[in-house]
């Protein structure tokens, strides 16, 4: 009896057992409704065309182009017509333009001096004003100065008196020589303070001119014309020649110039137009390169190139009458090397770049677009101009190219037929870009902003579809 099996008790607790099970039910379906509705979305119920097989690669385009993703996916919408902007290819005149950043710099910016030591009576002027060369910019105490003219001129006056004296002397010895009434020795001693008395008026006179000329640097002018810097010495200060600060900076802003720097590429084009006695125009724009402040011409070039970045310093030089250029400004310049006649043009917005290289998407006449591979040339801010790929009178997508691949149905709510046109010749210079040389950083930044947003899905189609 003892081998018998015990029986097992019954359990105490079996509802938890049995609620656990409709739980996991619960949670298993609920799971495989999500998995489901997940397949539906990615997997519309309708195919076209398109999703046939031997049809990925537009559908793959549209999708690495930023096609939509929802219901209908991006086969669906491949024959939706995508609303866009389109401008038409134009012909006109482009500047071949340099773009670079500056430095505006004085012709002359002078740190005025005493030339005396002396107390300071007075000063003349007031900070921050225009003077013109030759105004009146302090007085020295001239006292001293005087004293010591009266007393160079009264020296003079008895030298040469002595002077006078001397040469009647003379002249009577030279008569009692001719009467052999006096010895020739006397006669040659004579002779000889005569010229010791010419010397020592000379001398005289050179204190009384060194006197004159205290007097007048005891009056400090304006060397050149500019506008006076903040004071640096006050009156009753004891000025002297050595004083470093000085007493006033004067910077000369009408005319001022810009420093700038271009590639060592660039000097051929440039020397060809100097040489040829050419006046190039150049522009100088604010840091934002968005407002123009002056319009100038090139100056001189430096005589050397820059080994550590191999550039070369070009100056121009600006009437500035408005007073809009300020010494030691970041400004943006563009020098005007050349234009183009009869360019083909079109919207900088319509040039996208790709795995490719540059390209655009045309419009054909069937309002589909196709990529177009193209080769560009000089740069005018909103117009580039097109070497080869684009004719004159195609259309080329402005906006929304985001959403296109090749063979695209498109929409134009507004179509723009002079959508490349614009300024025109050296007029348009002002505000074009430079299409090789250095670009500032303004123009860089707006680029990026307004292009960066669809480039990438825009070249992966390009490169699935362009030959």
């Amino acid at each position: 009896m003892d081998n018998q099996p015990k029986p097992t008790p019954p359990s105490k607790d079996p509802a938890p057992t049995a609620a656990r099970r409709p739980r996991r039910t619960l949670a298993i379906g609920t799971l495989a409704v999500v998995i489901v509705g997940g397949l539906l979305w990615w997997h519309p119920w309708q195919r076209t065309p398109a999703d046939a097989p031997g049809t990925a690669g537009p559908a793959s385009g549209a999708m690495a182009g930023g096609g939509h993703r929802g219901r209908g996916g991006p086969a669906a919408m491949a024959n939706v017509p995508q609303p866009v902007s389109v401008a038409t290819a134009t012909q006109g005149e482009m500047p071949i333009v340099l773009s670079a950043l500056g430095t505006v710099t004085p012709l002359a910016n002078v740190t005025v001096k005493s030339q005396l030591s002396g107390y300071l009576q007075s000063v003349a002027f007031q900070e921050g004003q225009i003077v013109k060369k030759g105004d009146l910019l302090a007085q020295i105490d001239p006292r001293p100065y005087q004293v010591s003219l009266e007393n160079a001129e009264g020296t003079h006056a008895r030298d040469a008196a002595l002077l006078a004296t001397a040469r009647l002397d003379l002249k009577r010895y030279q008569t009692l020589l001719s009467q052999d009434s006096i010895a020739s020795q006397t006669v040659d001693t004579q002779a000889s303070l005569v010229k010791q008395y010419e010397g020592t008026v000379k001398t005289d006179q050179a204190a009384i001119d060194s006197a004159k000329l205290n007097l007048t640097y005891a009056r400090i002018t304006a060397p050149v014309a500019g506008r006076v810097g903040l004071r640096l010495v006050d009156a009753g200060n004891y000025v002297t020649p050595g004083d470093t600060n000085g007493i006033v900076v004067i910077t000369q802003l009408q005319p001022i110039s810009v420093i700038f720097t271009t590639s060592e590429d660039n000097l051929p084009a440039i020397l060809e137009q100097v040489n040829a006695g050419r006046k190039l125009s150049v522009t100088a724009y604010n840091r934002n390169n968005t407002v123009p402040l002056e319009t100038g011409s090139l100056e001189t070039l430096d005589n050397q190139i820059d080994t550590s970045t191999g550039t070369v310093k070009l100056r121009a030089t600006f009437a500035n009458a408005t007073g809009r250029l300020f010494p030691n400004q970041f400004v943006n310049t563009r020098l005007l090397i050349d234009v183009i006649r009869n360019a083909t043009i079109v919207p900088t917005s319509a040039v996208l770049t790709g795995s490719i290289g540059q390209f655009v998407y045309v419009v054909k006449p069937d309002n589909t677009v196709t990529v177009r591979k193209v080769k560009t040339g000089p740069v005018d801010g909103e117009r580039t101009s097109i070497v080869s790929g684009v004719a004159l009178g195609e259309r080329v997508v402005t906006d929304g190219s985001d959403r296109l691949r090749e063979g695209s149905k498109i929409s134009i709510p507004a179509d723009k037929p002079n959508g490349a046109s614009g300024a025109h010749g050296a007029g348009a210079a002002a505000g074009a870009s430079g299409a090789s040389g250095t670009t500032s950083a303004s123009d860089a930044s707006r680029t990026g902003a307004h292009r960066g947003g669809h480039h990438t899905g825009a070249s992966h189609a390009a490169a699935a579809s362009a030959p």
